[in-house]
């Protein structure tokens, strides 16, 4: 469910005074991970690698309050429930965009990446939930990629995260990721907390599900 809030009587109260009428509100902190696990685990269960991270994205973002709060024309809006969005190549060429309800259990979540990615990319049609809080996800695995900095547009102020190609080495696997926010919805702090609780997703993946 989407509801209303008062600014004010929010935790990002000055926060919305001071960046939500700012030209340029958005930030991106950028994070070199280690995915070596996450890697193995695609290996061994058959899960794309991408529907792993996107999985590990929902975990560590839904316990972190601010990921539940979204600015939008002005206002500031709270949800209970959370989605991921992907980026699919679809048939035509082109491409589709794609929200996932996230799920804490792997399985149910992995169905439903399966599921709808392949209906977008058949149909090359783009779906969207709307009652849902969204982080987007862009994964440009053709190269790989020091830092991605998205364009701004007032008709997503949602949090993103982006990759490239990961980095095999001798001992681990890296991979950097960007992480962009609106600063109406959370501070530098909170974002930091999102990429450690992001790793720490990484190293215990699938062992709770």
């Amino acid at each position: 469910m989407k509801t209303e809030i008062l600014p004010q009587e929010s935790p990002r109260a000055e926060a919305f005074s001071l960046w939500m009428t700012s030209p340029m509100p958005m930030v991106t902190l950028v994070k070199t991970l280690n995915v070596s696990r996450l890697l193995k685990l695609s290996k061994k269960s058959g899960i794309k690698f991408t529907a792993l991270m996107c999985w590990c994205i929902g975990r560590a973002a839904s316990k972190i309050e601010e990921f539940y709060l979204l600015p939008e024309d002005g206002k500031l809006y709270r949800f209970d429930k959370m989605g991921i969005n992907v980026i699919v190549a679809n048939k035509q060429g082109g491409i589709s965009s794609c929200d996932i309800p996230f799920s804490a259990d792997l399985e149910q979540f992995n169905r439903d990446y399966l599921t709808l990615t392949e209906k977008a990319a058949q149909e090359c049609k783009s779906s969207f939930l709307e009652d849902c809080m969204i982080i987007g996800t862009s994964a440009m695995i053709q190269t790989e990629l020091d830092c991605i900095v998205n364009q701004y547009t007032e008709k997503f102020s949602n949090p993103m995260v982006m990759w490239g190609k990961y980095r095999k080495g001798f001992f681990k696997t890296v991979l950097p990721v960007s992480f962009q926010f609106h600063h109406v919805q959370m501070d530098g702090g909170h974002a930091a907390k999102f990429l450690e609780q992001l790793q720490g997703e990484f190293q215990y993946c699938g062992k709770e599900s």
